[in-house]
């Protein structure tokens, strides 16, 4: 793949004046073969695995940062989900292996790792119910380990016995962390649909189609869409879908280079390019403001759910015309507490939780990074973990639900996660209650759709 002159120009202008970034690089690698009959032996073999495989990770993508003069913001690891991969453990031994992933990516100088996970969207076996148990605790203890959930599938239906505990989990897991505003639970996400190859946290795990060792990117670049958009202030709808296709594409070339020379120099081959419009709290670079620059006076306006989804579109476009290895969520991000457009939409009155769970039905993933008032009642949670399963579910789309009910704060108030979490309002929930309906246990059947063998 040759790069032009000019596109070398473009890209340089969009890093220096638009946020353009490499959100993350990040290695999936395969552990189910560190199983061992005993606890440390176990812990040995995961270190020795992940120790041989990314020990020159975080060094090689600060080169590459250095040579090309493109950020790269996060260094990660994605695992096997752990519930498969090291099956057969309790939860107080879960909770140890979470420790352990813990030292080991701070070693390694990562910023996350991913995959402690349990699948559970048609049932439980011992192992997942022990892992999902583990979380409160294993969340709390560590900085760097995040975790995902898997409840329901297009294929599956929604597990409603894993919703509901879900809910309790979510609560419990935030309860833990009071002393550092619910964090732990901004480090689990429950999944429909999810994906095997995504690079972002919290929901990236190593999948079972994948190879030994691999690496994902993830581009972000809301930014540079935003920029481009506001020179085009009355473009037809048409004109806008092409502008943020070019864009896009150029976004995506820049991923599709940073990916190649990072696999290669680590000896593992090239998995995907994920163009998310992840967005962060630095000025413009927020997806709420791209909507608001198509003629919303605010994002949550009538027609939002709109302009989301010619933004989404747009951005797979764009991204699957620069490279063949487009995959994971590719689209558009919607987190509360990391877009300061959304954060003003909602100060404003102008967006809601109902709103928000409505766009998830067009976005790239669904309902992330939400403080809710700490004394949520357990069944409210799964309530609307069931209605965004629903969603993706019924649309044959990944959503998902990343929840923070922050302890001790109520409706209206302000929440600081820190980093690239950033800071959120306390959005009301529904007052009315769940409870009935999250107790009745069972799944909700797959849809028609499902039937397409």
């Amino acid at each position: 793949m040759s790069y032009s002159t000019q596109e070398i120009i473009e890209t340089l202008a969009m890093i220096q004046t638009e946020n353009l970034d490499i959100r993350t690089v990040t290695m999936g690698i395969q552990i189910a073969d560190c199983k061992r009959d005993s606890l440390q032996d176990t812990l040995d073999q995961l270190s020795d695995k992940i120790m041989r495989f990314a020990s020159r990770h975080v060094q090689t993508c600060e080169n590459i940062e250095h040579e090309l003069g493109i950020p790269i913001v996060n260094k990660r690891l994605s695992i096997t989900p752990i519930s498969q991969a090291l099956p057969g453990f309790r939860s107080d031994e879960y909770v140890k292996i979470a420790q352990r992933l813990d030292q080991i990516a701070k070693e390694l100088g990562v910023d996350f790792v991913g995959g402690f996970t349990a699948l559970v969207h048609k049932g439980f076996t011992p192992s997942e119910t022990a892992l999902i148990h583990a979380l409160p605790e294993a969340l709390s203890v560590t900085d760097r380990v995040c975790s995902s959930v898997a409840v329901a599938t297009t294929r599956a239906g929604i597990n409603m016995d894993a919703v509901a505990l879900m809910g309790q989990i979510i609560r419990q897991t935030a309860e833990a962390s009071a002393d550092r505003a619910g964090i732990g639970a901004a480090k689990l996400v429950v999944f429909c649909n999810p994906v095997e190859d995504n690079p972002f946290m919290a929901g990236a795990f190593h999948g079972a189609g994948e190879p030994e060792a691999v690496i994902h990117v993830g581009v972000s670049g809301p930014g540079v869409v935003l920029s481009a958009l506001r020179g085009h202030p009355d473009a037809s709808f048409e004109e806008v879908s092409e502008i943020i296709k070019r864009t896009a594409f150029k976004i995506t070339r820049a991923g599709h280079l940073v990916g190649k020379l990072a696999a290669q120099r680590l000896g593992v081959p090239f998995g995907i390019v994920d163009l998310s419009l992840a967005p962060t709290n630095a000025v413009g670079d927020s997806v709420a403001e791209i909507l608001e620059c198509m003629g919303l006076e605010y994002c949550g306006a009538h027609g939002t759910t709109a302009a989301l989804a010619l933004l989404n579109d747009a951005v797979k476009k764009g991204g699957a015309m620069a490279t063949s290895a487009a995959g994971g969520l590719s689209g558009a991000f919607i987190p509360v507490s990391e877009d300061n457009g959304m954060i003003a939409a909602i100060e404003a009155g102008a967006l809601s939780l109902a709103k928000l769970e409505a766009m998830t039905a067009v976005c790239s993933v669904g309902l992330d990074m939400i403080a809710v008032p700490g004394d949520t009642p357990a069944a409210t949670l799964a309530g609307l973990i069931a209605d965004e399963m629903a969603i993706g579910m019924i649309n044959k789309k990944t959503t998902a639900v990343r929840v923070i009910p922050v302890p001790g704060a109520t409706a209206g108030q302000f929440v600081e996660f820190g980093g690239l979490l950033g800071r959120s309002p306390i959005l009301p929930v529904s007052p009315f209650s769940s409870l009935k309906f999250t107790q009745r246990g069972g799944r909700i059947p797959a849809p028609i759709q499902a039937l397409t063998n």
